[in-house]
């Protein structure tokens, strides 16, 4: 949320570290639009399912990735790549790694990371006309994963996005577990101090319930009865749950080469989304 696909300060250089632990593998940094303007702006304005389609339709156009990919994403771009995952159905994505990803949504909009931030500052105003409007619904990118645990009907009923790939709808094509499923590893990371993603268990698909309490996601009815697979790839050793110290997207580089060198293999594609 803010970054785009190739600032050398961030996700360039993020890039930059994986082509380095990954010498000779293919890195791939998605970007939504034709420019790294376009791209920021999709990252707060834009409908996520029409952006989803059109990253499917781009990489699946791209001769390096149909062997299968390792997949990586930050922040909400974790959350956009899971639904890649399970959208996307001629992607062969054989791991994926999530770092601070909204998984079950956010009980509140996201601060802005910089307070001078006015694209960040708009889009908290427009979301404040109400999240389940239609035009704010269809329109605010973060207002597409926002779960008001005390309004849950109407979530499920007026969210365009989050309902379908969680599973909240129960109308979830059955192809959206098998492909989670088939991954051979899923590591979901969590900031130790994250105040940008409330709650910040979502990053391991947990919520709260409607008066603030925590909810693990064992406790939930998506994991319970598997909805997603989750408790599946638990049991058979393919999902992690990590947290790593520091605020939300504040990555060690060595954790990050950590990360990378463990779960990727040395010459497999890698895509980033952020």
């Amino acid at each position: 949320m803010g970054d785009t696909c190739c600032d050398n300060q961030t996700m360039g250089a993020i890039g930059q570290i994986i082509s380095d632990e990954l010498p000779g593998a293919y890195v791939h940094s998605v970007r939504v639009g034709s420019t790294e303007g376009a791209d920021r702006t999709a990252g707060f304005f834009g409908n996520v399912n029409t952006q989803i389609d059109s990253v499917c339709t781009d990489l699946l156009s791209i001769s390096e990735l149909r062997g299968g990919v390792n997949l990586m994403g930050f922040s909400q771009g974790g959350l956009f790549a899971r639904a890649l995952v399970q959208r996307c159905s001629g992607l062969n994505v054989r791991a994926l790694v999530t770092w601070g990803a909204p998984h079950a949504g956010v009980s509140q909009i996201p601060e802005c990371a910089r307070q001078d931030d006015m694209m960040c500052n708009w889009m908290r105003r427009v979301a404040a006309r109400g999240v389940y409007s239609w035009y704010v619904r269809d329109h605010v990118v973060q207002a597409q994963y926002f779960k008001d645990p005390k309004r849950l009907d109407e979530y499920v009923e007026r969210n365009v996005f989050l309902p379908d790939i969680n599973g909240d709808s129960r109308e979830q094509p059955a192809e959206y577990r098998e492909r989670l499923v088939a991954l051979d590893k899923l590591v979901l990371v969590r900031f130790s101090d994250d105040s940008m993603i409330y709650p910040a268990g979502s990053s391991w698909f947990g919520f709260v319930d409607g008066d603030n309490g925590e909810i693990d996601v064992e406790d939930t009815d998506m994991y319970r009865e598997d909805w997603l697979g989750l408790r599946e790839l638990k049991e058979s050793g393919r999902l992690e749950f990590v947290e790593v110290e520091g605020t939300h997207m504040q990555i060690d580089e060595h954790v990050l080469r950590g990360m990378v060198s463990t779960h990727f293999g040395p010459r497999a594609p890698l895509l980033r989304l952020q």
